[in-house]
């Protein structure tokens, strides 16, 4: 079915330029609402009456002569009807429907990917500091991140995941404060306790194996402590190695890797800050202002301009990183993600970053290095609200004042977090209903989505165990899958390729979970409505067994999108 939608957008796309010689408009099919409206929907006839001065439905029928011309719908398309207020609807030959099984059968894991394109795109996620453990929202954009950077691959994109964060300032001299006062004996409520302090229990946990001179380990660094509580600096680099390591078990928890950590001391140490800024400077694109520096971003569309380095404060040095506001070295960073060769980038943040998106394109289109406006591309996620027990959990004991991933992961499943984290859109505020999660009903969409893999594992295990051929299967006579259920599912089955394309161009990773549940459904009112192992007709049986063996890849391969297991027993 998919060689024959291609055929019939061809087809389409003929038709478009037969009626309407100078319109742009793309080929394109929908699926019908309702499926007795047909299997495909066209709407080029009401976008096409207003330039023709024509009525949609006179434009329709011009259109569907035309079509009816081509070899490829007289070979895929059984008929046609005009609905109001001027669609196209498209009912396949059942041949033309049946041959996705085969199409699914025949590519197995590769179904729905696409050849390798040579491009190349850099995808940077999560870049939580090295401050404390990974909180929910670090979590849903590693959900987000990992499912956009699968996706790219599905299309054929060569992917980067990166890792960028602050191993330096006023957060990390914070941590570093903190797990000093813990080792001098202080606690949080004790009057010696820094009120900016980070209370919770992993910094006692830090403080305690410094003391013990211990070393961690980090995928980016390693770190033996001195034991000496006067060695600030000592604490400081060992308190980023320890939480650099608890945030790698995170990770791996949560079974996300990445390609590199980028630092941002190194744009500092070597060079490229104030090579940025230099060359904003020369470019003519800032100003002193009262002792400051300032960008100007209203030139690039932004509502004020910045500032670039602040007023030093009385007696404060005039050197270092710390001259610099934040989206300074974020300008550098792009600036070194575009000369690495990454003409297309996508960073995933939590939505309190909105305000930075305009003045980073800002320095860099000021920068005049060749990125082109809109660069990079951001997809920013709102919060995430944990409820358990019917009351929302804001805290936790190990981080002092959130919720961390690992909580989740542990009341849960890695599963049920990573596909509760895609399935909403990332900008839209989202519920984890932990008693959800844990349910084994279909009111759990991940349940509903695995058991259909698992369900459809055990009755071709029962064919296998009655002693039926497993060959057989892949050879079956589709003809004989005919049934309104089977039609529906078939169809769902060809919409995976076009789905995946199309949320991987909207960066839009919630739409496989819900593509995901839409074809559980579809199976599950399968599972209902026939029988599968029907004792007295083998050939029926083994066609049912390659659409259940077909719909188990999809599946299985969807999941793969999301980094989702798919179980063969519940």
């Amino acid at each position: 079915m998919i060689e024959a939608k291609q055929d019939l957008l061809k087809a389409l796309a003929s038709a478009i330029e037969e009626v309407s010689p100078a319109s742009p408009l793309k080929a394109a099919f929908e699926s019908p609402k309702l499926a007795a409206h047909g299997d495909l929907a066209c709407t080029a006839a009401m976008q096409l009456a207003k330039p023709l001065k024509k009525n949609p439905r006179e434009v329709a029928q011009a259109l569907i002569a035309a079509l009816e011309r081509q070899p490829a719908v007289q070979r895929h398309v059984e008929s046609f009807e005009i609905a109001r207020p001027g669609f196209i609807n498209l009912r396949l030959c059942a041949s033309a429907r049946q041959a996705v099984v085969r199409e699914v059968l025949a590519a197995g894991a590769s179904f729905g990917r696409q050849a390798p394109n040579a491009r190349h795109v850099l995808v940077e996620f999560v870049s939580a500091n090295p401050t404390g453990p990974l909180h929910v929202g670090h979590g849903r954009q590693a959900a987000l991140g990992d499912a956009i950077c699968n996706l790219f691959e599905t299309q054929g994109w060569d992917v980067r995941r990166e890792f960028y964060y602050n191993d330096a300032g006023v957060q990390i001299a914070t941590l570093a404060a903190s797990t000093q006062a813990r080792l001098r004996g202080y606690q949080p409520g004790d009057p010696q306790w820094p009120e900016s302090a980070y209370n919770g229990d992993y910094i006692a946990d830090i403080a305690a194996d410094f003391l013990a001179r211990k070393t961690v380990k980090a995928d980016d660094r390693e770190f033996t402590a001195s034991g000496d509580v006067s060695d600030l600096d000592g604490i400081r680099q060992f308190a980023v190695a320890y939480l650099r390591h608890e945030q790698d078990l995170d990770l791996q928890a949560f079974g996300v890797r990445f390609d590199h950590y980028f630092l941002e001391s190194s744009l500092y140490a070597n060079g490229q800050v104030e090579a940025t800024v230099a060359r904003l400077v020369a470019a003519g694109k800032t100003y002193e202002q009262d002792g400051a520096l300032w960008l100007r971003s209203t030139d690039y569309g932004d509502d004020k301009d910045r500032v670039m380095r602040k007023s030093p404060a009385p007696g404060a040095s005039a050197s270092g990183e710390a001259q610099y506001t934040y989206f300074v070295p974020d300008v550098a960073y792009h600036i070194s993600k575009f000369q690495r060769g990454y003409t297309k980038a996508i960073n995933i943040q939590g939505g309190d970053h909105h305000g930075t998106i305009a003045r980073v394109r800002a320095g860099l289109q000021a920068a005049g290095v060749g990125i082109a406006p809109g660069y990079p591309d951001y997809v920013l996620h709102k919060m995430v609200t944990v409820m358990k027990g019917g009351e929302e959990v804001k805290i936790s004991k190990r981080a002092g004042s959130y919720v961390t991933l690992r909580d989740l992961i542990d009341w849960t499943s890695r599963d049920a977090v990573r596909f509760f984290l895609i399935s909403r859109k990332a900008d839209t505020e989202f519920t984890f209903d932990v008693d959800l999660a844990l349910k084994q009903n279909d009111e759990n969409p991940v349940f509903y989505v695995q058991y259909a893999h698992a369900r459809i594992c055990s009755v071709i295990q029962q064919y296998v165990d009655k002693g039926g051929d497993r060959a057989a299967i892949g050879s079956a006579n589709l003809a004989l899958l005919t049934a309104p259920t089977e039609a529906a599912l078939m169809l769902k089955l060809a919409d995976y390729p076009a789905m995946l394309s199309s949320a991987a161009d909207s960066l839009a990773p919630h739409d496989v979970t819900f593509y995901l549940r839409e074809v559980a459904s579809a199976f599950h009112s399968y599972y209902g409505a026939e029988r599968f192992l029907v004792d007295d007709d083998a050939t029926l049986t083994q066609a049912r067994l390659a659409l259940l063996s077909a719909t188990r890849q999809v599946i299985r391969n969807a999941l793969t999108v999301l980094g989702v297991s798919a179980p063969e027993k519940m």
